[in-house]
């Protein structure tokens, strides 16, 4: 039943890793597998795919916020499969995690959207009818397309340019022993286990593809694996020991080989014996990502980043969820204890706040209870001004986030404008200007603090010119009117005149490959 045509459809987002669940079933369908006439898409400009008669149509999806781009991805294959929707299935985190609102669309009757992993037989895990005939309903036995060798010759049909590409990705385990609320991991994969050993996948991609320079481990939660010094062994044995190198055919010069695991590493695990960062400083781990999700798990991190250090381990990064039920003041503890430890350690860490929104919603739109919208706009343009990235150096923090938890409070209510210019409002010719609204932000109770961002955040900033005279309190009045932004020609007027006056501003630099799957630096909120 070979030579039949399937079509893998990518959505149009910006997105760190290749979609590993398509090329599971590029392995299952193509070359290696049931000899298929395989197609991979990303987005919906290549209408080519229309005059085709597609027998198989598979959509991946990822973050729940990217319905507008996963819909249409959907949308497009219902349309090569000429309004026939029993050919298109769909899969991935999104589908799982919102499998009820998927099925929910009428339009989309008669598509397969497949909830949690692909891990029983392939008919099985497709929901393939047997009795209806359908393709390959009949392959009850075969081997899980989880388990298959993913497919990298895919990679090389669209244009798209993945900034993590030259790895192996594979797991070494599945699932998480925590169950935090926020975390959608516990219903995708469920309780901890181990996964296939990670030189089966290793070999199969070398065997078909040509060796990769990094290892991409996607594990949730690797430390809490019973089996965790053997996975650590078996990452020497592939080649992957501390300070390796790798030099393929037609390279000068040896590359830094680079073990990632990508979602993090466990603080509450890690801070219990040394053994653990023992361990994986004998690899090459680059760098060491550990969660420091709220403020509670400030001694068992802290000991983490101790225990690092004294193994060796001073490329650190970590992951800081904020707007969950945190509020600014738990954030900005957490981001200033790394400053602290990089200070009294003499090493650098590199933090990612990342914005939290419920792993079944739409949009971005999430507000924490402790959170107010003008905050979080406020939060996002000091984090596109450090591409995400809170620096290790004390000086640079200040500069980005204040010296205090307090200045960092008037940086969030700070009008957008002198947020976004701050260089012009602070040092240069709209510092006189800024003072006066300092003056006047400053008089204000906590109370009228709280009617201030309650106007800004119930209103868009094309609308902030309205609110003009509707306070309630005469001094919020007062403060109003600094937070109308100039007309565009003064703006330009001002980034020409500091592009003129000014050096290149410090950088920050982080490798692509190194930084965060998804900040939402761009995203309207």
């Amino acid at each position: 039943m070979a030579n039949k045509n399937v079509l893998l459809i990518e959505p149009g987002y910006r997105n760190k890793y290749p979609p590993l669940g398509l090329m599971k079933l590029a392995s299952y369908h193509g070359a290696f597998g049931k000899r298929d006439n395989v197609k991979f898409i990303k987005g919906e400009e290549d209408r080519s795919v229309l005059q085709k008669n597609w027998d198989r149509i598979y959509v991946t999806t990822l973050f729940s916020f990217e319905w507008r781009e996963i819909s249409k991805a959907i949308d497009f294959a219902v349309q090569c499969a000429q309004g026939n929707t029993s050919k298109v299935f769909v899969g991935g985190i999104a589908a799982s995690l919102m499998h009820q609102q998927f099925l929910n669309e009428k339009r989309w009757l008669g598509i397969r959207f497949i909830k949690g992993l692909l891990n029983k037989s392939p008919a099985e895990s497709l929901m393939l009818d047997d009795f209806e005939g359908e393709l390959y309903a009949d392959d009850t036995s075969g081997a899980p397309i989880e388990d298959l060798v993913p497919d990298y010759s895919i990679l090389e049909q669209i244009p798209y340019r993945y900034p993590v590409h030259d790895a192996y990705f594979a797991y070494a385990s599945r699932g998480c022993v925590r169950k935090c609320h926020f975390c959608g991991v516990p219903k995708l994969e469920g309780a901890q286990r181990d996964a296939q050993p990670i030189t089966e996948v290793v070999r199969g991609v070398e065997s078909r593809f040509g060796a990769k320079k990094d290892l991409l481990l996607m594990d949730n939660n690797v430390v809490a694996s019973p089996n965790y010094r053997n996975i650590i062994a078996e990452i020497r044995d592939l080649g992957f020991e501390r300070g390796a190198k790798f030099k393929r055919a037609g390279m000068r010069i040896a590359a830094q080989r680079r073990v990632d695991f990508n979602q993090g590493v466990d603080a509450r695990i890690l801070c219990k014996d040394k053994m653990y960062l023992q361990e994986m400083s004998t690899i090459a781990i680059k760098p060491l990502r550990i969660a420091f999700d709220h403020i509670g798990a400030r001694k068992p991190y802290e000991q983490a980043i101790r225990f690092a250090h004294e193994v060796g381990l001073h490329d650190l990064s970590n992951y800081m969820l904020y707007n969950f039920h945190d509020s600014p003041d738990d954030l900005y503890e957490r981001m200033r204890l790394n400053i602290d430890l990089n200070e009294l350690l003499n090493i650098r860490i590199f933090s990612f706040p990342m914005r939290y929104q419920p792993t079944d919603m739409k949009d971005r739109s999430h507000i924490g209870e402790k959170w107010n919208r003008y905050q979080l706009r406020s939060m996002q343009i000091i984090l596109q001004a450090t591409h995400g990235i809170v620096s290790g150096a004390p000086e640079y923090f200040k500069r980005a986030f204040g010296e205090s938890s307090e200045r960092f409070h008037e940086l969030l209510m700070r009008p957008e404008h002198m947020l976004f210019n701050r260089a012009w409002y602070d040092e240069h010719d709209g510092r006189g200007e800024f003072e006066e609204f300092q003056a006047a932000y400053r008089k204000l109770s906590v109370d009228e603090q709280r009617e201030l961002a309650d106007l800004l955040s119930n209103s868009r900033l094309s609308e902030f010119r309205e609110l003009l005279g509707s306070a309630q309190s005469a001094a919020v009045n007062r403060v109003l009117p600094f937070y109308i932004s100039p007309v565009h020609t003064e703006l330009e007027r001002i980034w020409n005149t500091m592009r003129a006056r000014q050096a290149q501003a410090e950088v920050v630099s982080v490798p692509e490959d190194e930084l965060v799957e998804d900040a939402g630096l761009t995203e309207a909120i």
